[in-house]
C-alpha cells in the first residue's frame, strides 16, 4: 500500500512516496510448531512414519536435550565434554509435536546423507572420529523407539567430510567428493573402491568451492549424473566411472560450499526424457577467505536443460541476493527458495543481513515473471540451517547455528525453534479445491498401471495430477536426493460423488523414479493434497 508524506521546509516542498507493504499483502503464512527443539538441526530428513530426523554434530558441548535414561557418550578426544549425556539429534513426531532424543556415537559435522530403497537414512561421513563411519537410520512407528545405528562391519574407503550423496536407479549410492577427497565411491562398497574424480581437482580454488557439490540423477538411458562444483559441470557415467560431458561454465562465480548458493532440479515429467537443474545465489568471489561478512551476495540463477545435445546457461535475477537459501521442489512444480542471507559467505559468523522473504519460482512463466516475493518470516535462518516439504504440504524450517558452539546472546543466535512455513495453495479460500487421496497402492512397480481415487469438495473441471516427491537430506543449502515426478495420468473420471478415478502410470525406470519411498501428491488446479506414502520397487 502507497503512503504519501508531505515534507515542507523552507521554500521547498518535498514529497516521498513511501510503500509500506504489510505481511499479510504478500502470499504464505507462518507459524511456529516447537519452541525448542533441543538441538539447532544442520541436517534435516522427513521419514516416511511422518517423523522427522533433526540432527547435529558433536564435540560442541551441552545441547539442550538429555539423552535420558542414563545414557551417555564417552569419547576422551572430545575437547568439551569427555562423558557427554547430551542429544545431538532428535526425532520430531509431526503428529504431536513431541521431541524424542535420538544417540549418535561419532561426530557428524557437515556429513551427508540418503535414504535407501527400503526407506532407511543412510548417513556418511563427518569430522574427527566420524570421517569414515557409516550410520543408518531405520525409522519406526513414533510409539517404537528406533535410533541410530553405527554400523561395525564397514566403513567409508576415504574420509569424507563436505561431501554429495545421490541415490542411483539400481538403489546402490554414490558419494562424491569432500574435503581433500576429490573421488567418489559407493554404497554399498564396490570392489574397484574409491574412484579418482579429477574434475573436482580441476575445480577447486583457494577457498575450495568443490565442497557439497551438487549432484542430479538424470532421467536418460543408465541414469547418469549431473555434477556441478563452483561454475562448472559435467555429465558422469557411474558405471563406468567416467565424465562423458563438460557443460558450459555458469557465469557469476562459485556456487558451492563456501560460497552458498543452491540448486534444485525441475519436475521431470512428460515422456521423462528432460532434465533441467537451477542454480541460484551465491556469494562474491573471495568472500570467504576475505571474511568479507559484509559482501552483497548476488542474485544471479542458471538454468540449463542438462540432457539436451548442446546444452547452454539462461540466466535470471532474483528479487534478492542470496547466500545459505534452500530450494525446495513443491508439489505443484514450483520450487520454494527460502532461508539465508544477503551478505557474506557460508561459514561461521560470516553471513549478515538475514533474508527473510522466500521466493516461489514459477519455472512455466516467462524470465521476468517467474520470481514471487512471499510473506516474510522473522526468525534469521542463516548457517546451518535446513528446509524440507512435509507431507501436508507446508515447509519445515529447522536450525540455524552460526556459532562452533551453542551461543544464544548474539545478533544471529543458535535457533532451536522449528518452524512451518504454507504457501498460498494452503490458504482457506482454497480449501475447496484441495483434494483427499482415497485409495492408493502402498507398493507399486516400474511401468505399472494403477489408479488413485480421491475426493474434491468443488467439481473437477481440470485434470488432477500425481505427482510424487522424494524425501531428500537436507544440509548446506542443498537436498540431497530431492526430485518430484509427475506421473502419466488419465481424464479424472466421476466414481460417486464428490469422487474422481485417476488412472496413473509409474515411471518406467529407476532413472526416473530410484527405488524406494514417495510422497504421492494429488493436485487440483494448483491445490495439493496431504501426500500418501507410496514406494516404488522393481
Amino acid at each position: 500500500m502507497a503512503e504519501l508524506v508531505r515534507y515542507n521546509t523552507p521554500g521547498i516542498v518535498v514529497i516521498f512516496l513511501l510503500f509500506s507493504i504489510t505481511r499479510a499483502d504478500l502470499p504464505g503464512t507462518w507459524e511456529l510448531i516447537v519452541q525448542d527443539a533441543g538441538i539447532a538441526s544442520m541436517h534435516t530428513a522427513v521419514t516416511r512414519f511422518n517423523t522427522v530426523v533433526l540432527l547435529d554434530r558433536t564435540n560442541i558441548g551441552p545441547s539442550r536435550k538429555a539423552l535420558g535414561r542414563h545414557r551417555c557418550r564417552k569419547d576422551p578426544s572430545d575437547a568439551v565434554l569427555k562423558r557427554d549425556c547430551y542429544a545431538h539429534s532428535v526425532l520430531f513426531d509431526l503428529g504431536t509435536n513431541q521431541i524424542r532424543p535420538l544417540m549418535i556415537q561419532t561426530d557428524t559435522w557437515c556429513s551427508s546423507g540418503q535414504f535407501l530403497s527400503d526407506g532407511s537414512l543412510l548417513q556418511t561421513g563427518g569430522d574427527r572420529d566420524g570421517f569414515k563411519k557409516i550410520r543408518k537410520f531405520e525409522p519406526c512407528d513414533p510409539n517404537e523407539t528406533c535410533d541410530w545405528v553405527e554400523l561395525q562391519d564397514t566403513e567409508l574407503i576415504t574420509g569424507r567430510w563436505y561431501a554429495t550423496n545421490q541415490i542411483l536407479p539400481d538403489g546402490s549410492v554414490i558419494l562424491v567428493g569432500g574435503r581433500g577427497t576429490n573421488t567418489v565411491e559407493y554404497y554399498p562398497p564396490r570392489e574397484n573402491g574409491a574412484v579418482p574424480f579429477q574434475f573436482l581437482a580441476d575445480v577447486e580454488d583457494k577457498q575450495m568451492d568443490n565442497l557439497y557439490p551438487y549432484v542430479h540423477l538424470l532421467p536418460d538411458d543408465g541414469g547418469n549424473l549431473f555434477i556441478f562444483a563452483n561454475s562448472r559441470a559435467v555429465k558422469y557415467d557411474h558405471r563406468l566411472n567416467t565424465v562423458v560431458k563438460e557443460y558450459p561454465p555458469l557465469i557469476g562465480g562459485p556456487r558451492n560450499y563456501p560460497s552458498g548458493g543452491s540448486s534444485a532440479m525441475l519436475a521431470i515429467q512428460g515422456d521423462f526424457s528432460t532434465a533441467e537443474i537451477i542454480i541460484c545465489g551465491g556469494a562474491q568471489s573471495g568472500a570467504f577467505t576475505a571474511r568479507a561478512i559484509d559482501a552483497p551476495a548476488h542474485g544471479t540463477c542458471g538454468r540449463i536443460v542438462a540432457t539436451a545435445a548442446d546444452p547452454t546457461w539462461v540466466t535470471e535475477e532474483m528479487p534478492f541476493g542470496r547466500i545459505m537459501g534452500d530450494m525446495v521442489n513443491l508439489p505443484t512444480g514450483e520450487i520454494l527458495i527460502i532461508n539465508g542471507a544477503q551478505a557474506g559467505s557460508q561459514g561461521f559468523e560470516m553471513g549478515s543481513d538475514p533474508c527473510l522473504y522466500p521466493l516461489l519460482y514459477r519455472p512455466d512463466q516467462p524470465i521476468g515473471l517467474r520470481f514471487m516475493t512471499l510473506n516474510p518470516g522473522t526468525v534469521p535462518r542463516m548457517y546451518h540451517s535446513t528446509a524440507n516439504l512435509l507431507p501436508d504440504g507446508r515447509i519445515l524450517l529447522a536450525g540455524s547455528n552460526p556459532h562452533y558452539f551453542y551461543k544464544f546472546n548474539a545478533e544471529f543466535p543458535t535457533e532451536l525453534r522449528i518452524e512451518a512455513f504454507s504457501p498460498e495453495y494452503l490458504s482457506p479460500d482454497r480449501a475447496n479445491l484441495r483434494p483427499e487421496i482415497r485409495e492408493i497402492p502402498l507398493i507399486v512397480r516400474y511401468g505399472e498401471v494403477f489408479d488413485v481415487f480421491v475426493t474434491v469438495p468443488l467439481p473437477v473441471v481440470e485434470t488432477i495430477q500425481i505427482n510424487w516427491g522424494s524425501a531428500p537430506f537436507a544440509t548446506h543449502s542443498f537436498s540431497q536426493g530431492q526430485r518430484l515426478v509427475k506421473l502419466t495420468v488419465g481424464p479424472s473420471i466421476p466414481d460417486g460423488e464428490g469422487r474422481y478415478r485417476i488412472q496413473c502410470t509409474a515411471p518406467f525406470n529407476g532413472a526416473v523414479s530410484p527405488p524406494g519411498y514417495y510422497m504421492a501428491f494429488a493436485v487440483n488446479q494448483g491445490v495439493p493434497s496431504v501426500a500418501r506414502w507410496i514406494r516404488i520397487v522393481s
